[in-house]
């Protein structure tokens, strides 16, 4: 049986998850990027969104002047926890990145790591709406993905009626689940994120992408 359930799939490969960033093709590319995120984000109080294990948390609090990083998942965030990165500096807690808690503060900027190719089309225009009303104009929002790789990235394995695209992954437990996943061009990420954002600047390298906007 196959189950769309993204956030079930992740808690149960939470151990696993960071083997994407070990793939030797990969590296080049995986340190040019760390560089350039801790640059665009340096001095910045920061929302990390779906931060996973903290991969990327620990990146960001090379650079950033302060972290709150938030993930539905309590199985990625102990992973996160045990990085012990510094308290005073980084913070994480359990969220829905679509249902924000009134209480997490205020921000100048918004980082979302490998998480918004798993937001499916309709989804995307609300979840930036909210964005827009709780931090509004000006904030500056970040974001990294990687870009499909023939014989190395997941292969799609349907479209569906609304332009959606999915891949098949495998937990450890043999369970199979649908993922929402795309690989969106510069001009479709600037197609869809024109109406919400401005200042839109896009990073290409081989296997991954870097993009930065503000809210408007």
């Amino acid at each position: 049986m196959i189950t769309e359930q993204s956030p079930l799939y992740y808690a149960k490969n939470a151990a696993e998850h960071d083997t994407i960033y070990a793939m030797p093709e990969r590296l080049d590319d995986l340190e040019d990027m760390k560089e350039r995120l801790a640059e665009v984000l340096d001095g910045h109080i920061v929302l990390e969104l779906a931060c996973g294990t903290g991969y990327w948390t620990e990146v960001l609090a090379a650079s950033a002047a302060s972290v709150v990083a938030i993930d539905i998942n309590a199985e990625m965030l102990a992973l996160a926890r045990a990085r012990e990165l510094p308290a005073d500096t980084v913070s994480f807690r359990q969220a829905d990145a679509f249902m924000l808690p009134d209480d997490l503060g205020e921000f100048t900027a918004v980082f979302i790591g490998f998480w918004w190719s798993h937001v499916k089309r309709n989804e995307q225009e609300k979840f930036l709406a909210q964005l827009r009303a709780r931090f509004g104009k000006d904030t500056l929002l970040v974001l990294l993905d990687d870009v499909y790789v023939e014989g190395v990235s997941p292969t799609v394995a349907r479209t569906d009626l609304e332009g959606n695209t999915f891949k098949i992954e495998t937990a450890p437990d043999g369970g199979r689940y649908e993922i929402p996943k795309t690989y969106p061009s510069d001009s479709s990420l600037r197609k869809r994120l024109a109406h919400a954002t401005r200042e839109i600047r896009i990073t290409r390298l081989a296997y991954f992408w870097l993009l930065s906007c503000r809210l408007k």
